[in-house]
C-alpha cells in the first residue's frame, strides 16, 4: 500500500498519520499532485459530502493594535494603508452581517483588532451578537478578539456566541520569529479558555511565513492535540508595510500539498481555505474545495477577497452545494461531543463548527482612516433572513481604494 492509499485509509479511520507520513505529502511532486487531491478528497467526502460552508466576517475595529505580529497589516508600526476605526456600533455590525448572510453565509465571524479585549468590550460584543441574532435566530456567532482573560469565554458564550476563534499561526518553534509581544503559550491558552467555557473552538495556521515543511506538520499535530473543531488555514498575504511584506514564498502546487496534508492530520474537522486564497490558489481554488470544505464569502478583514458571486458561481461549477442553516457541519460523532459540551455550560444555543482569521490571521488592503458608514440600503433589504441565496447582495460587499465604507462594513 503507498502513501496516498495509507493516508487515505488512516483518514477514513479517523487514525493520526506520522510525521513522516505529514512531512511526505509535502514533498510530493507535481506530476502526483492529483493523486493527492483526490486521496484528500475522499476523506473530505467521507466527512463532509460535496457540501461548502460560507462563512461571512464583520471587521468590528480596525488597525492600532499593540501587538507586533510581523505577518499582520493592522500591527504596532504598520505602515500599511489600511482603513483604522473604532468599534461599530451593534446596529451596523448587525446592517454588514445580513448581506452575508443573504448570499448564504451561515456563520458571522466578528473580529476586533488589540491585544484581547476588556471587560467593557465583551459587553459590547455581547450587544453586536444580540442585534446579530434578533435579526437571524438560527445565525452561527464567532467571535475572535484575541488573548481572553479569566471568565471573558464564559461571558461570551452566555451571550449567545457559539465558538471562538484563536489562531495558532506557526510552530511553538518558531513563534518567537513572528511576534514578540505575546507567546505561543498565550495562543494556547486562549483557545482552551474556549474550549473550558463550552465554545467551539477554532484555531488555525498561516502558511507562507517562510516557515518549514517541519514546522508546519509541528503546528499542524499541535492543532489536532487542541482538538478544534475548525482549522483555518491561511495564505500569507505580504503587504507593502509589514516585515513579511516580500515572502512570497506560496505556488497553487504548494498551497494544495499543505491543505491536503491538513486534511489527512485533521480529517474529521472544518478545513477552512481562509486568507490568501485568491491571491496564491487562483485559478485552482476550486481544487481547493475537493480537500476543505469551508471557506469565507466575500472580503476579510482589510482586504477584498474574489466576488461574493464568483465565489458561490465557483462553488456551483466545482460540483459542490452551499451547506444550508438546517445542516449539522460537523460529522456526528463530533456534533454530539461538541452538543455534550454545550449542554454542560446551560446556556448559549448549541454550535457546530467554527471560523474566522481574524485580528489572529492575514489582513491588509487599502482606504480611507475613518469610521465607516453600514453597508448601503441595498444589502439590507429583501432576502436577509431567508432561504434564498442572493448573491446580489454579496457583491456590493466589494471594495477598493478609495472608497468610503470598510470592505465589512
Amino acid at each position: 500500500m503507498d502513501l496516498l492509499d495509507t493516508l487515505t485509509a488512516k483518514g477514513l479511520r479517523r487514525e493520526l498519520p506520522s510525521r513522516e507520513e505529514a512531512l511526505a505529502v509535502l514533498a510530493t511532486t507535481d506530476d502526483e499532485l492529483l493523486d493527492v487531491v483526490a486521496a484528500a478528497g475522499r476523506v473530505r467526502r467521507q466527512w463532509f459530502g460535496r457540501r461548502v460552508k460560507l462563512n461571512y466576517l464583520v471587521n468590528l475595529k480596525s488597525g492600532l493594535c499593540p501587538e507586533d505580529c510581523s505577518y499582520c497589516s493592522q500591527r504596532l508600526g504598520s505602515k500599511a494603508e489600511i482603513l483604522k476605526y473604532t468599534w461599530l456600533k451593534p446596529e451596523q455590525a448587525a446592517e454588514a452581517a445580513a448581506a452575508g448572510l443573504a448570499g448564504g453565509a451561515k456563520r458571522v465571524c466578528l473580529v476586533a483588532s488589540g491585544r484581547g479585549p476588556t471587560d467593557r468590550d465583551i459587553d459590547r460584543v455581547a450587544d453586536t451578537i444580540a442585534a446579530i441574532k434578533g435579526a437571524n435566530e438560527a445565525v452561527e456567532v464567532c467571535a475572535c478578539l484575541g488573548l481572553l482573560s479569566d471568565n471573558q469565554a464564559e461571558r461570551l458564550k452566555a451571550a449567545g456566541a457559539d465558538a471562538y476563534n484563536h489562531n495558532l499561526n506557526t510552530s511553538e518553534g518558531t513563534y518567537g520569529d513572528i511576534t514578540t509581544t505575546h507567546t505561543y503559550a498565550d495562543r494556547v491558552d486562549t483557545v482552551n479558555k474556549a474550549h473550558g467555557a463550552g465554545l467551539s473552538a477554532c484555531s488555525g495556521l498561516i502558511a507562507g511565513m517562510g516557515e518549514s515543511d517541519e514546522d508546519l506538520v509541528d503546528v499542524v499535530f499541535a492543532l489536532r492535540e487542541l482538538d478544534s473543531d475548525s482549522v483555518p488555514v491561511n495564505f500569507l498575504i505580504p503587504f507593502e508595510g509589514t516585515p513579511l511584506a516580500k515572502e512570497w514564498n506560496l505556488s497553487p502546487q504548494r498551497c494544495l500539498r499543505i491543505l491536503a496534508m491538513v486534511r489527512f492530520v485533521c480529517p474529521d474537522v472544518e478545513v477552512r481555505i481562509a486568507g490568501g486564497r485568491e491571491v496564491h490558489l487562483r485559478s485552482m481554488q476550486p481544487l481547493g474545495l475537493h480537500i476543505a470544505n469551508s471557506i469565507f464569502l466575500g472580503d476579510y478583514l482589510t482586504s477584498e477577497g474574489q466576488a461574493g458571486q464568483a465565489d458561490l458561481e465557483m462553488i456551483a461549477d466545482a460540483g459542490f452545494e452551499v451547506e444550508g442553516a438546517g445542516q449539522v457541519t460537523l460529522p456526528q460523532h463530533r456534533a454530539d461531543v461538541a452538543a455534550a459540551a454545550t449542554a454542560g455550560h446551560g446556556c448559549g444555543p448549541a454550535a457546530d463548527a467554527c471560523g474566522s482569521g481574524g485580528g489572529c490571521g492575514p489582513c491588509g488592503g487599502h482606504g480611507a482612516e475613518e469610521v465607516p458608514a453600514a453597508v448601503g440600503a441595498a444589502a439590507a433589504t429583501d432576502g436577509a433572513g431567508t432561504d434564498e441565496v442572493r448573491s446580489d447582495l454579496v457583491r456590493v460587499r466589494r471594495r477598493g481604494a478609495g472608497t468610503e465604507l470598510a470592505p465589512n462594513a
